[in-house]
């Protein structure tokens, strides 16, 4: 019997730097090389003067008084001083705490709390959403503050506020005050700093979705992210000359890592279409910058697709890119292939708290590869499938929960010990809480996760399953299936559906598709018809809103236990 387990040997060594160095080979290499690109604000940089800007950014976190571990937060969509942030903060040696965008008083009450952070760097609103406003209700001291030193009774350790643009006020920094104080902070203060950070320092503090409970924030050394990024590139075969397309925001792993480091490591630029997803501005980005590389989860591609005026842009300068966050339907990646001429498009897989990659597909693998599986362990990673229950290593073709080890795997969460012990085990390895099942070949195929497996009369039921069955329907755009309560057979199968364009369909319809095509059990009883899904900033559905919603809607009590017996 031949276990589940299997690791990535490697000839490329990982890199044994900072972030700041690694900006500092990469704009000594590839000076006059585009390293940055943000349409939205008509910004562009060369890797030489993104690392002039940064440096300005990095002085002036210091004469704020930034310590080395101290954590700066920054909270505002994607644009370039995102981006200069993010490397600026590493200079010094301050821990990035990446803010969602999307968040909503309590959530940034509690990340701001929870991480401690003591420089806010943010945009002063996004979309319709006053981010001034609900900073000063956290802290209307900000209100009365004439110096950029706050003192909040609520937010204890936040102290400076730097906002975007040429307004400084509330009672903060405007983000060209930030710079005009690095001018005027001498140059060997940095290179002091710098010189005193190793690469096992903390970088970054990222928040996990919060599905239950609180939202952890998983901490990651430049040691973590950098050489993630770096492997991402190295299996996307990217040079100087590649221009990657990043529409995901930055906030998550997917744009701030696989997309900014991954570029930063091999000399590639970063082109920004718009703050946020917009399918029009993608693609128009894709064709007036001759991008190499696209990023997105399938919601995305399948947006870009389905554009009304797709056909009258110019997009053959696209060899390969990244479809993640959801599992990809068959159908979308032939498309990707055919329509989108992304030959290479890879499927990557991960967590935030393995930095993100886990696994990727390589970008000569089959098609039936590439949608089948996640690929194979990333270099330098080890994976094992186990038992949930006794945590033994299963055989090959038996389903188990997915377990990753290596330099990848984060420090642990913030302030958070009992978390950190309940997700790494002693012997390092990180418990993913997916299923998955491990091939012959050592390819893993994901299977859904432990929380999402359905469980209908005793038959372990597997969504993806389903979810790939249905999008062969000719009608359906996309599908995502989920488990609700049934007081017969413990639960039963639903599945939400949006439907092409034009087109409409009756759940009796779909029903009778599955029919001899299936197993009976796993044909859908709900069918429910909609135009979007519950959804993260990052395009990840949101199944546990999805079953909340079903179970208001069709009157369904939440599953019981069963009573234990005497």
């Amino acid at each position: 019997m031949t276990l589940s387990y299997v690791h990535g040997p490697s000839a490329i060594p990982l890199l044994g730097e900072t972030i700041g160095q690694c900006l500092n080979r990469s704009a000594t290499t590839f000076c006059d090389r585009e390293a940055l690109v943000s349409r939205h604000q008509r910004l562009r940089y060369t890797y030489g003067q993104l690392r002039a800007e940064v440096h300005r950014a990095a002085r002036g976190l210091l004469s704020l008084g930034v310590k080395r571990g101290d954590r700066v937060g920054i909270w505002s969509p994607n644009c370039a001083e995102w981006a200069i942030t993010q490397y600026a903060a590493a200079k010094v040696g301050a821990i990035l705490v990446n803010i969602n965008p999307a968040y909503r008083l309590r959530e940034l009450d509690y990340a701001l709390q929870q991480s401690g952070v003591s420089v806010l760097v943010m945009a002063r609103k996004f979309r319709s959403t006053d981010y001034v406003e609900m900073l000063v209700a956290l802290a209307p001291e900000l209100t009365s503050t004439r110096t950029p030193f706050l003192i909040s009774t609520r937010l204890s350790a936040l102290h400076t506020v730097v906002y975007f643009g040429p307004d400084p006020n509330p009672g903060g920094l405007a983000w060209v005050e930030l710079l005009a104080r690095g001018d005027s902070t001498p140059s060997s203060s940095l290179s002091e700093r710098e010189g005193e950070l190793q690469f096992d320092d903390p970088a970054n503090i990222q928040f996990t979705s919060g599905t239950t409970g609180s939202p952890k924030g998983a901490t990651l050394s430049h040691h973590n992210i950098l050489n993630n990024g770096f492997f991402v590139g190295e299996a996307l075969h990217y040079t100087d000359r590649d221009r990657v397309c990043v529409p995901v925001p930055f906030y998550h792993c997917f744009g701030c890592v696989m997309g900014n480091l991954g570029a930063l490591t091999h000399g590639s630029a970063v082109i920004i279409p718009a703050e946020s997803f917009d399918a029009e501005a993608t693609l128009t980005a894709l064709q007036e910058e001759r991008c190499t590389s696209l990023y997105g989860v399938p919601t995305m591609f399948i947006a870009q697709l389905e554009h009304p005026a797709f056909a009258s842009y110019t997009v053959e300068s696209l060899r390969t890119g990244i479809m993640a966050g959801a599992p990809c339907p068959i159908e979308v990646m032939r498309h990707l292939i055919d329509r989108m001429h992304i030959p290479e498009i890879t499927i990557c897989y991960g967590m935030t708290e393995t930095s993100p990659v886990s696994f990727q597909s390589a970008v000569d693998d089959p098609l039936e590869r590439r949608v089948s599986t996640v690929g194979r362990v990333h270099p330098h990673l080890e994976c094992k499938i186990i038992d949930a229950g006794t945590g033994e290593v299963v055989a090959r073709g038996v389903a188990g929960e997915l377990c990753t080890r290596g330099y990848s795997v984060m420090l642990g969460y913030w302030n958070n010990p009992d978390a950190t012990r309940e997700a790494i085990d002693a012997a390092r390895w990180m418990r993913t809480g997916d299923l998955a099942v491990m091939h012959d070949d050592g390819y893993v195929g994901i299977v859904g996760r432990l929380k999402d497996m359905i469980i209908r009369g005793g038959e372990n039921i597997y969504p993806r399953e389903i979810e790939e069955f249905l999008y062969t329907h000719p009608k359906i755009s996309d599908v995502q299936v989920i488990g609700v309560p049934d007081p017969k057979y413990g639960e039963e199968v639903c599945a939400w559906i949006r439907l092409r364009q034009g087109q409409t369909a009756t759940e009796n319809e779909i029903r009778q598709y599955c029919r001899g095509q299936i197993a009976t059990y796993k044909i859908p009883r709900y069918v429910r018809f909609t135009d979007e899904f519950p959804a993260t900033v990052t395009g990840k559905i949101q199944k546990f809103r999805m079953r909340e919603i079903s179970i208001a809607e069709l009157g369904l009590a939440p599953r019981r236990p069963a009573p234990a017996r005497s």
